[in-house]
């Protein structure tokens, strides 16, 4: 792996610094990491792991080692089977929390969601959801919030209620589209897979419309023709 911008080497030990969030946060930071095709599909097959790389997972295995939540929608939990994470965070004896935004609260109670992890997996859920699926849930150990809505600033609000502010969401797209238009996107982590998908798969985000947002570049590293960017909001280099 290389440094884009000077072509110098980076290590794994180097990756920390390079993803640090920033210091003393007086709120959540919201982090969103996605890989994608050069022509912009985030799936081959339906799953993102047609798209990983080596140092796809070297970068995913840092960044969830350097929040305190990984925040992911239901139906990626779904469809790519989601487990626990299993390393420490840096400085931390446990991983980071899985929590999930769902509506229904329809995640299966015998998933590797609950059944393999070393953290209580929160979902994030509403009154609406079926009663029985909320206690099924938390039988299986889950710890259910119980929240008005589901809209970032109310999702947001309640991980800065437990002190969780660095924030990694690892998708789905209608998720990181709902993050964009509530402003919430703080910086952007995208994998460029060397490859040409073509067929239907889906953007790294889509749902309502609004203004551009700005990004400016703050990390650019290459490894064997794959491209590992991170972006912040050019607000937050002001």
């Amino acid at each position: 792996m290389r440094n884009l911008t000077d072509g110098t080497p980076v290590d794994a030990c180097a990756l920390p610094g390079l993803y640090a969030y920033p210091a003393e946060l007086a709120r959540p930071w919201v982090r969103v990491n996605f890989v994608s095709s050069l022509d912009g599909a985030v799936s081959v097959d339906g799953l993102s792991g047609g798209l990983g790389s080596p140092a796809d997972k070297r970068v995913f295995g840092t960044l969830r080692r350097l929040a305190d939540v990984i925040l992911v929608g239901a139906g990626t939990v779904r469809a790519e089977n989601y487990r626990g994470a299993r390393k420490p965070g840096f400085g931390r004896d446990a991983p980071p929390p899985i929590a999930v935004v769902t509506g229904s609260a329809d995640l299966d109670p015998a998933s590797p969601l609950f059944t393999d992890t070393a953290v209580a997996p929160i979902v994030l859920t509403t009154a609406a959801a079926d009663p029985g699926r909320r206690a099924a849930i938390t039988a299986a150990g889950g710890d259910v919030a119980v929240l008005d809505d589901l809209t970032p600033p109310t999702l947001l609000a309640e991980l800065d209620r437990r002190g969780l502010r660095k924030v990694l969401c690892e998708g789905g797209p209608g998720l990181h589209g709902d993050l964009i238009a509530a402003d919430a996107v703080d910086e952007l982590c995208l994998t460029a897979a060397p490859l040409l998908v073509g067929g239907g798969a889906g953007r790294i985000s889509h749902g309502p419309g609004g203004p551009p947002r700005a990004m400016r570049p703050v990390a650019l590293l290459e490894d064997d023709g794959v491209l590992l960017l991170r972006y912040v909001r050019a607000r937050d280099q002001e």
